[in-house]
């Protein structure tokens, strides 16, 4: 019986050890080489200090900023450990909500915030990934429809014209991956740093 099991256990040692270490160091090592700025983290720095990454939302809720989408991320209530509090675009605890169609808390959160949006610009239709969630409550990118649909809040908190604001828009638009993967997308903390950037009139 041990000269059937002594090779199981090799091969189990073998296949642990080039799966589970040789492997993954390399492909780091190699990740590290190739796609040094992703392999870090996507990080983005202004004035040398890292201030978010290009794969990581963040919540902006001055007017004079273009917002992401709505994370359901949560974190750990400090005050009680066995309850949680909403943290949105907690990266270490990435989730979508658990609610589903019939929720009717998640029926009014949406209507609160289509009414809050129609509000803030009645003329247009509310882009629904402003309402929605992504699965991952991370997502930094959102739709060029749901960009243009902030345009006249961000160009009237900042004093500056809409044509400018959408042009930074259309600037800082990505497309489809080689024109075929994915949809157009504006990844929102890029936008922020284009309008921070951009000159007065």
């Amino acid at each position: 019986m041990l000269k059937e099991i002594r090779p199981a256990i090799f091969v189990l040692l073998a296949l642990t050890l080039i799966t589970g270490l040789l492997y993954p160091l390399a492909m780091t090592a190699v990740a590290g080489l190739v796609f040094p700025a992703q392999a870090e983290g996507s990080l983005i720095t202004r004035n040398g200090e890292v201030i978010g990454s290009a794969l990581i939302g963040q919540e902006f809720k001055d007017d004079r900023y273009f917002h992401g989408r709505p994370s359901a991320t949560s974190a750990a209530d400090p005050n009680d450990a066995t309850k949680t509090v909403a943290a949105p675009y907690n990266a270490a605890n990435s989730a979508g909500s658990n609610l589903g169609p019939t929720s009717k808390a998640l029926a009014d959160r949406v209507k609160e915030d289509v009414d809050k949006l129609k509000a803030e610009n009645p003329a247009q239709a509310v882009p629904v990934d402003l309402v929605t969630t992504s699965a991952s409550g991370l997502d930094p990118d959102i739709s060029p429809e749901a960009a243009l649909f902030q345009v006249p809040r961000v160009a009237k908190a900042r004093g500056i014209s809409e044509d400018r604001v959408r042009a930074l828009v259309a600037s800082t638009t990505e497309g489809r991956l080689i024109g075929l993967l994915g949809e157009p997308r504006v990844n929102v903390l890029a936008l922020n740093l284009a309008l921070d950037a951009a000159k007065p009139q």
